[in-house]
């Protein structure tokens, strides 16, 4: 009998209709549309507007058209994991909340928050449960509204966000397709260059922490940006030598969507031409942990039965991994 593996088997994405663009932050902020495009490749992101609307509306719209595309009844689905660092509130979960919007009674729901690298943990913890024969229907979501915790008078961070979630579907394979292989990797020191430093329980919410701007992202972007390009570099060869994978056999390169400077480094230091590398952070920005499964929603069309796919990020904190795996549809 073959290996049962977890396979993707649907993938649905969802961003807001509103569109900042590079223009209209350069009447926000001092910057414009060149030192922003060279700089990061970026064209605009999607913001979530609206009163009380926080990261499970987006989240919800995409498991919809997750279980539509798919055809799949609300109350199969066993697990529900979403991934991210903008919850709607500390509890419940924004996993509880997006099954309850979507209607998917039976399941039960917990959050992961690795930053940027949350949709990779959350999608081998996934498999998992789907591996060990617990769930056959197993759903996880990557989404952020980081609009939440952008600072938009400081024009190294506010330039680099949008919103946006995207959801897969988790279902046993015997055939060779799925989840093959995944390394994950963190570094605790990292939150001295990237964070949020106030919110926790280290630093509850005050006035004092209000007044100092401490519930926004900190990045210090060129230690960041080091430690990006060398630790998904060394993981996706790493897991690519551990599985006899060349730049040949591998189809696409599926990095984060954090800078175009970061994924054009991470594919040359490997080899990966420029075509075998998945790209939309022209459209999106960094969404944080909704990046992977929106590149996979814009690609979907070009992904065949049996592809090698490498999935790769690196997140706040710091966290890292890749993922390996075979699509299982046409």
């Amino acid at each position: 009998m073959s290996k049962i593996r977890a396979a993707i088997t649907g993938v649905q994405g969802y961003v807001p209709d509103y569109i900042l663009t590079n223009d209209e932050l350069s009447r926000m902020v001092d910057t414009n549309d060149e030192w922003i495009t060279t700089r990061t490749g970026i064209k605009e992101r999607h913001i979530l507007k609206g009163e009380a609307q926080g990261t499970s509306v987006m989240g919800i719209e995409a498991v919809k058209g997750l279980l539509e595309k798919t055809g799949t009844d609300p109350k199969e689905i066993e697990l529900v994991i979403c991934a991210t660092v903008t919850p709607d509130m500390m509890f419940p979960d924004t996993a509880n909340l997006i099954a309850y919007g979507a209607g998917l009674t039976n399941a039960f729901c917990f959050d992961i928050a690795a930053a940027c690298s949350g949709f990779l943990y959350a999608l081998t913890t996934g498999a998992r449960f789907v591996e060990a024969g617990a769930h056959k229907k197993v759903i996880v979501v990557g989404g952020d509204k980081m609009s939440s915790i952008v600072d938009y008078t400081d024009r190294t961070t506010c330039v680099l966000f949008g919103d946006g979630a995207g959801a897969v579907l988790l279902e046993p394979d015997d055939s060779g397709n799925g989840i093959i292989d995944s390394i994950h990797r963190s570094d605790g020191s990292g939150a001295e260059f990237l964070r949020q430093k106030a919110g926790g329980s280290r630093h509850p919410a005050s006035l004092e922490t209000v007044t100092n701007q401490e519930h926004f992202i900190y990045q210090n972007g060129k230690p960041v940006f080091k430690a990006a390009v060398a630790g998904m570099t060394d993981v996706v060869e790493k897991v690519m030598a551990r599985n006899n994978l060349t730049v040949d056999n591998v189809n696409w390169l599926v990095p984060h969507q954090a800078n175009r400077r970061i994924i054009e480094s991470v594919g040359k230091g490997i080899g990966f031409p420029e075509e075998k590398v998945m790209v939309n952070i022209h459209k999106y920005g960094n969404t944080t942990a909704a990046t992977l499964p929106l590149c996979l929603w814009d690609y979907e069309s070009r992904l065949h039965k049996g592809d090698n796919l490498i999935l790769t990020a690196f997140g706040g904190g710091f966290t890292w991994g890749a993922t390996y795996l075979k699509w299982a549809y046409n």
